[in-house]
């Protein structure tokens, strides 16, 4: 079963994206980490399949905090037992649910 990564940033500002289709997590900067999907608009199918969704998870300032979210998306991805519904919540802002202690919100750009 193909997991799936649910951002909630508002109320109508949501995005799942299948776990096949997260192409890199990076950090641009000191609180900030980068998530790359395959376009959830465009399908990644347009100039060089290049167009992508971004999904950027603002966290507390720190060494080592981008790190630990790093590890706490590959473990939840990779995990089975109580993630094995094959839907992981990274940052929900309504309700307060963050996969990392350090998550502290989201924004979602389609298209990127």
């Amino acid at each position: 079963m193909e997991k799936f990564l649910l951002f909630v940033d508002d109320e109508n500002d949501i995005a799942m994206y299948p776990l096949s289709k997260l192409a890199a997590v990076t950090c641009a900067a000191d609180e900030a980490v980068l998530l790359r999907f395959s376009s959830g608009v465009a399908g990644g199918t347009g100039a060089g399949g290049t167009e992508n969704d971004l999904v950027t998870l603002t966290t507390t300032a720190g060494a080592a905090v981008e790190k630990a979210i790093f590890e706490a998306i590959a473990r939840a991805c990779t995990a089975t037992g109580s993630m094995k519904d094959g839907l992981i919540t990274v940052c929900d802002d309504i309700n307060g649910i963050f996969l990392h202690k350090d998550i502290l919100s989201c924004a979602i750009t389609l298209d990127s």
